[in-house]
This record gives C-alpha cells, sequence and structure tokens, in this order.
C-alpha cells in the first residue's frame, strides 16, 4: 500500500471504522518495530498497552511522537487497572494524557459476573465512577475490556455495568467470547452495540486455536457491517495473530483494511 493509498484508507475510516492493532499483539517488538509494523500493514492506528510498552512517561511520548510520525493515530492506552480495587489511577491517567490517548482501557473487576456479589458490583460501580471522573477532568474516556474474569464477561452484564456507572464517558469494548459460534457472537455484539467504543478482533476456533482473522471471514465481515450501520465511528483493533509473529500481521491487516471499507 502506498502512502497515499494509506492517508485515503485512514482518512476514509476516521469518521466510519477505523482498523487499528493492539501492540499486546507484538510485546515482543520495541515501539518503533510496532509502529513500523503497523504503518507497513496500511493500519489507522495503535492501542498502546501498559504490559510491555508504556511504563512511563518517556515511553508514553516516544509512543506517541513515533506514531505522529508514521501518520498513525493513538487509539487507546490499554491499561491493567482492575477497577473495583481503588487503586492510583494518577499513572494511568497522566500517561494516557503524555501518549495523546483518547481512552482508558480498564478491567471491570476480578471475577465472573457469575460469582461476584452485590459487594463486587458496588465496588466496581463505586470505583468506576471515581475514576471516571479523574479521566473527565483530563477529556478522556474509559473503556471496559470484554473479558473471562470480570463483570463484563457477559453481553447482558457489560450492558448492566455499563447503565449503572451512568457516566457520559464509561463504555464497552467487544470481542467473540472463546467458543461461541458466529451467531451467538453477533448475537452478543448486537445486545452491547449502544454502549461499545471498540473492537479487539482475532480469530480463535473452536477455542483458543489461532487461526488468521480471515479464518472466521462470515463472523468479522458481519461484526464490521454491524458497526458500519450503526452510523458512528468505531476502532476495529487487531489483538492477536497467528503464533504471535509479526509477519502475520500484515495478512491480517489486509483483511481488516478490506472488511472495514465494507469489501469482500
Amino acid at each position: 500500500m502506498t502512502p497515499e493509498e494509506h492517508t485515503g484508507l485512514a482518512d476514509w475510516n476516521r469518521s466510519r471504522l477505523t482498523p487499528g492493532i493492539c501492540s499486546v499483539t507484538l510485546r515482543q517488538s520495541s515501539i518503533r518495530d510496532v509502529v513500523e509494523t503497523a504503518a507497513e500493514a496500511g493500519l489507522a492506528g495503535i492501542e498502546w498497552g501498559t504490559d510491555v510498552h508504556i511504563r512511563d512517561e518517556e515511553s508514553a511520548a516516544e509512543a506517541r511522537d513515533a506514531t505522529a510520525a508514521a501518520g498513525l493515530e493513538v487509539l487507546s492506552l490499554g491499561s491493567y487497572y482492575r477497577v473495583g480495587s481503588f487503586g492510583d489511577f494518577s499513572l494511568p491517567a497522566d500517561l494516557a494524557v503524555t501518549l495523546g490517548a483518547p481512552r482508558i482501557r480498564v478491567w471491570a473487576g476480578s471475577q465472573d459476573s457469575a460469582d461476584a456479589g452485590a459487594d463486587v458490583w458496588d465496588q466496581v460501580v463505586q470505583d468506576a465512577r471515581r475514576i471516571a471522573g479523574l479521566a473527565s477532568e483530563r477529556g478522556l474516556e474509559i473503556a471496559f475490556e470484554y473479558h473471562g474474569g470480570t463483570l463484563t464477561d457477559t453481553p447482558d452484564t457489560a450492558v448492566q455495568l455499563v447503565k449503572q456507572v451512568d457516566r457520559d464517558n464509561v463504555r464497552t469494548y467487544w470481542q467473540p467470547a472463546v467458543g461461541l459460534s458466529d451467531q451467538a457472537a453477533l448475537a452478543a455484539l448486537h445486545t452491547v452495540l449502544p454502549y461499545v467504543s471498540g473492537v479487539h478482533c482475532f480469530s480463535w476456533w473452536p477455542q483458543q486455536e489461532r487461526l488468521p482473522l480471515s479464518g472466521r471471514k462470515q463472523l468479522w465481515q458481519s461484526v464490521a457491517d454491524i458497526l458500519r450501520e450503526a452510523g458512528r465511528p468505531f476502532d476495529m483493533m487487531l489483538e492477536f495473530v497467528a503464533a504471535d509473529l509479526p509477519a502475520n500481521v500484515g495478512r491480517d491487516a489486509d483483511f481488516l483494511n478490506h472488511i472495514t471499507l465494507g469489501e469482500d
């Protein structure tokens, strides 16, 4: 993809679907190499994670500058803050500001929703409101990771949590739960869609076997169609690739770029 084509793709998707990548996809790569891989793949943005790449103000500034220099967007800061812990949220908030991220990904507690009592729900809701206030002061949004072992492990509980928190800058991400059929995954997306800001994209089937993204072609084409029809912007971010190899990013990015544009 030429630089001109990449710019056109990014401009087209800015008001629609933005194809990106999570830096956790490339944990073994440097910040510069993550940016280079994303740019060469024709992607439009990066969610930078605090697991490896963004650990302090210096690395946040490096990632910000490298991302901008490549003509890419910072899509979010992928933090590992556990909502309900009432921990110090100033570090991820300050890192997000330095990074230039519009939102911070957080985790809704540390228990499956089925195992969480009213006290756990209350703690997560109250802490979410607290960090939402801190984020709002910095012009940031909060997005819950949609994941097992948290209160947002089902579509109904994800909606319930966002509604209970009841803050304009709090939404959720979505991804297909492990083992769900295409039909069940799409039904889950429809349920949470009004509260979704971004989607983590990967193809695991039938359980955690990592396939190329196109290995579940019908699912991901349908996801992109649903998001596009919603009529507002969404980020679609590659999260895992087969064997965690940078060489496989280009293949999955090519498919992702096509479906965000509504192409077969």
